[in-house]
């Protein structure tokens, strides 16, 4: 049924009690209840403690026109009893009346457990004492068709689950009721057209009893231009305590990234903004059908996937819960999915919102990768399963973020489910510049322009002989830690390049070397960077540096991002290898020894080498055009026969060889180049581009 963008104010009811919405909300829900029951089936009932009265009225008053007969069993004495209560307050008496009901009932009729889940609660090691014996119960009687009742909070063991063959969920209001869930006077509250789509984004999870209360207590003017004063206090009211309501602009609070939040504007927040102003019922049914409910959100650690889902709430006006993976599993059989039904529970109760599954391939590995207990598939089924259960309608989300994509169980990616996926990767070097002048902006630190350019230059590509790279949680640290150290100096001038660099470096632990071990490291460093600038392929190097600052290594060479980010060719990854021997053939021709400082180096050139001939085809004389195994773990060779074994390894060797001599010929080409750098890094222990131009040490190619 499609609703009305606007509803007319005489048409909306003047009063309603608390039943009145009840049966006005869910009357297909209450027929079918009443039915099955008159045919003598067992019905279990999810639903909010406050509503459970007012749907037995309901539903009782249709088996009495059927002449069925409903005993209720609330745990409140008769008037007739005589003598102490059982032991056990309430639940004691609770176990007495079905215990009486059980065995004096001669006839088939109704018995309603109100508070089944009490009755039958159940830790992590199974149900207590008492709630064996109201389970023994439950099943003793075959004359009794029972009406169970279940708060969603409480789980109930799958024994008493299994008694129901009939079950109902109950969770919030369907859109088309909303309209005849308003009276007159709240309507006024809202505005001057009163709106079910607007009304419906923030009370799509509020069972009808809730709603009535909420709804009678909205103060204000009537008719006001803006209802945004109204639909806040309802916001406040549905927010759950375990939610916050973000305040992050996608625009002004992140800096960079401009592809992805074009991406996530066009696919979701433009297309939900055209929902609210449209005046077509069938373009918003449109809309809601078409926007992904599920995203993965993946890329490196640190470059802000969770700050992007909560700007995303923020543009939504969406509450946020943030869940880790990892602490939705418990030891206990069925609660780690319990543990996500109550999260999604939550989440439609406080729609509109936004659930983050931080790591979430914690628990949605693909099968048969994951050597877990075995509940990680049990919490996949469950997880889609909820997803599953949305109404179209509910603007709940939900967004999952990894590191590592390509780990997911497939079930999750297929379209439906998790279709709309968005890579946050390392910030380049414009990113990193707009995420300064954010975090510049915040912090009051008054940044030169030189500051901020030698900022984004210092924070350039990754770590020679490692792969650690700056991430948006890196700057961040960086700008909190020149913050701090402006309040300690007390200073309020501007922030130059010196300050950012002493932020850098002030706290990292640097070794203290000899005079000998300083030439060697100089040596190496500047015999990485020789070969690199003499490799056409090679990124452009933006420091040198042999004062231990960076990644715990004794010097290290620092470059720019690469231009070509996404196509890798052969003569780049021989550039590459390379250079990672540059250090030790540097070593080699100026020293005449070799030190351990080459370890990294050497084994991610045999890395690249063994990639470049099991898996990328380049080795195509000595082993031919082939994916020669599956690499996994290092264990790919296990696969080979001997002789393939030795020809792949005589491959991988040659490749060594060759680029270690190349390697060699640019150093004994430039040996005059290499004496001087390596004594400028001695004197300075850090060189920039700038004074590597200088030298005359300008990039070949």
């Amino acid at each position: 049924m499609t609703t009305p963008i606007s509803v007319a104010e005489d048409l909306l009811p003047v009063e309603l009690t608390p039943f009145d919405a009840v049966t006005l909300a869910y009357p297909t829900e209450i027929a079918t209840m009443a039915d099955q029951l008159s045919r003598g089936l067992p019905v279990l009932v999810e639903c909010d403690k406050e509503l459970t009265p007012y749907l037995f009225k309901a539903v009782r008053d249709r088996l009495k026109r059927d002449g069925r007969q409903t005993v209720y069993l609330d745990g409140r004495p008769p008037a007739d009893w005589e003598g102490p209560p059982p032991p056990g307050g309430i639940v004691g008496m609770m176990i007495h009346q079905v215990r009486e009901a059980v065995r004096g009932a001669v006839q088939e009729r109704v018995i309603v457990l109100p508070h089944l889940d009490l009755l039958v609660a159940a830790g992590g090691g199974g149900p207590t004492s008492e709630a064996r014996e109201v389970i023994a119960l439950l099943y003793e009687n075959p004359n009794i068709v029972w009406l169970g009742f279940r708060d969603p909070s409480f789980s109930i063991p799958e024994v008493i689950a299994a008694l129901f063959p009939k079950r109902h969920a109950i969770v919030g209001i369907p859109r088309d009721r909303l309209p005849q869930l308003v009276t007159r006077r709240e309507a006024r509250k809202l505005g001057r057209s009163f709106s079910p789509y607007r009304l419906y984004k923030y009370v799509s999870g509020v069972n009808a009893v809730r709603l009535r209360r909420l709804l009678a207590t909205l103060e204000g003017e009537d008719y006001p231009s803006d209802p945004s004063r109204a639909l806040g206090e309802l916001r406040a009211a549905t927010q759950a305590t375990d939610f916050e309501l973000p305040d992050i602009d996608l625009t002004s609070d992140i800096g960079g990234y401009e592809r992805v939040k074009s991406r996530l504007r066009r696919e979701i927040l433009d297309l939900l903004a055209s929902k609210e102003t449209t005046l077509d019922p069938s373009r918003v049914e449109a809309v809601e059908s078409l926007v992904p409910r599920g995203m993965i959100f993946w890329g490196p650690p640190g470059t802000g996937k969770t700050l992007f889902a909560k700007a995303m709430a923020t543009a939504l006006g969406a509450a946020v819960l943030v869940v880790s993976g990892p602490e939705l599993k418990s030891k206990w059989v069925g609660e780690s999915e319990e543990n996500l039904r109550r999260v999604f529970l939550r989440a439609r109760q406080s729609a509109p919102s936004i659930i983050v599954f931080d790591e979430i391939d914690a628990f949605a590995a693909a099968r048969g990768t994951f050597e877990g207990s075995g509940v990680e598939h049990s919490m996949v089924n469950q997880l889609l399963t909820e997803m599953d259960g949305f109404r179209s309608n509910e603007m709940v989300f939900v967004v999952g973020t990894t590191n590592l994509p390509e780990s997911l169980d497939p079930a999750l990616l297929r379209p439906g489910r998790f279709e709309f996926q968005l890579e946050i990767p390392y910030p380049d070097a414009i990113d990193r510049a707009a995420i300064v002048r954010v975090h510049d902006r915040r912090l009051g630190l008054t940044m030169t322009e030189e500051a901020i350019d030698y900022a984004v230059r210092r924070t350039a590509g990754v770590v020679e002989g490692g792969s650690t790279r700056y991430s948006g949680d890196h700057l961040q640290a960086l700008c909190r830690a020149l913050a701090r150290r402006r309040i300690r100096e007390d200073t309020s001038g501007p922030t130059g390049p010196m300050d950012v660099e002493q932020a850098l470096i002030e706290y990292v632990e640097r070794p203290r070397l000899t005079a000998a071990e300083e030439r060697v490291v100089a040596t190496h460093e500047a015999g990485h960077a020789i070969v690199a600038l003499f490799c056409p392929n090679a990124p452009p190097i933006e420091r040198i540096s042999i004062q231990g600052d960076i990644g715990g290594a004794l010097g290290a060479v620092s470059f720019a991002d690469p231009a070509h980010r996404y196509v890798v060719t052969r003569t780049q990854l021989e550039d590459r290898i390379a250079t990672l021997f540059g250090g030790r053939e540097a070593e080699a021709l100026a020293l005449q020894d070799v030190s351990v400082g080459a370890e990294h180096d050497i084994a991610a050139a045999t890395a690249i080498a063994r990639a470049m001939v099991l898996e990328l085809g380049m080795a195509e004389e000595a082993v031919g055009v082939v994916r020669t195994a599956e690499p996994r773990g290092g264990v790919a060779d296990r696969a080979l026969s001997d002789a393939t074994r030795a020809l792949v390894d005589q491959a991988v060797l040659e490749i060594l060889t060759t680029s270690r001599r190349r390697a060699r010929r640019i150093l004994e080409d430039q040996r005059d180049l290499l004496a001087a750098l390596t004594a400028l890094l001695i004197e300075r222990k850090v060189v920039d581009s700038a004074t590597l131009s200088g030298l005359g040490a300008k990039k070949n190619g």
